[in-house]
């Protein structure tokens, strides 16, 4: 088992296809085995989706932003700006982690799949991610 953590660059609220990103920061993958990823923020999540169409991350951006809205009169976690309680939810819909089999020292995603950030604020910073591979 290895373990390595790292950060990604900031980016903006969207969702990021990531792959390369991931890949660049893990070592040589074992001929088989699993990749689990773990994000460790409240307001964004991981998760594997359309690597092909970049329609489909801004149709994925609008349907969750027209879900779960800014500014809501019942939230009372609002200290931290409008985007916050939003991100928090998305957050728990999507999910902090995503788990890949490994096979022949490479990822066994499926043909139109990619690893995403989901980044639900307006103005995040670096995420930190922990990679395990079994």
């Amino acid at each position: 088992m290895q373990q390595i953590e790292f950060l990604l660059h900031a980016r903006p609220r969207g969702f990021h296809l990531i792959t390369h990103e991931i890949l660049q920061h893990l070592p040589e993958l074992p001929e088989c085995g699993i990749l689990h990823l773990f994000i460790q923020h409240t307001s964004a999540a991981l998760s594997l989706n359309e690597n092909a169409d970049p329609d489909v991350q801004t149709d994925l951006a609008a349907s969750f932003d027209h879900l779960i809205r800014e500014n809501e009169h019942f939230y009372t976690h609002t200290c931290e700006g409008a985007d916050d309680m939003p991100a928090h939810i998305k957050s728990t819909m999507v999910g902090a982690s995503v788990t890949i089999p490994i096979t022949n020292h490479r990822l066994n995603l499926g043909t139109w799949q990619g690893i995403y950030l989901c980044e639900f604020r307006n103005k995040a910073s670096c995420r930190h991610i922990i990679a395990t591979i079994l």
